[in-house]
């Protein structure tokens, strides 16, 4: 099997917390390569502490298995994962199970931070309506990586997912 073939079987593999995207979308998958003639498979989580990369390491062996191969699954920390390498597949599909996709971060701003940043520069748009008439409830939503936003035109709270 090539490594294009390789990279779609991995490009069906769900994440953990947000199923309606792949790993692939979210930047989550970073190389498929062949290293001293073995399979070996990178991941970098969306931050250092997430619960999901266990699951996604174990479903890449099921997969690949499955179909005869076998792969080391590396993590890779550095660089890292930023929200920027998400797809724009993967936006959508984030807006449309109902979670705000990240704004885009300028290259300035990618640089290690000791404090939070200030409130979102940009509106967060609500994906159930639309509306930018949002706030943030929680800088902490269902997982570390999104905070809780609602909209104060439709009501609905949704999640916001958080630029790094």
């Amino acid at each position: 099997m090539n490594l294009a073939q390789i990279e779609a079987l991995l490009d069906a593999i769900p994440d953990p917390e947000i199923p309606v995207v792949s790993i692939r979308e979210l930047g989550i998958l970073r190389d498929i390569r062949f290293a001293a003639g073995a399979l070996e498979i990178v991941i970098t989580p969306t931050y250092s502490g997430c619960p999901a990369m266990g699951q996604i390491e174990d479903d890449i062996h099921a997969l690949l298995a499955q179909h005869g191969l076998k792969a080391k699954v590396r993590r890779q920390l550095a660089p890292a994962w930023t929200t920027d390498w998400m797809t724009p597949q993967a936006q959508d599909k984030l807006r449309q199970y109902g979670i705000a996709p990240p704004h885009s971060t300028p290259a300035q701003e990618q640089v290690l931070r000791f404090a939070p940043k200030a409130a979102a520069t940009k509106p967060v748009a609500c994906p159930h309506c639309g509306s930018e008439n949002t706030t943030e409830t929680s800088h902490f939503g269902s997982t570390a990586c999104k905070a809780l936003y609602k909209c104060l035109s439709c009501r609905e709270p949704f999640d916001y997912f958080k630029p790094y």
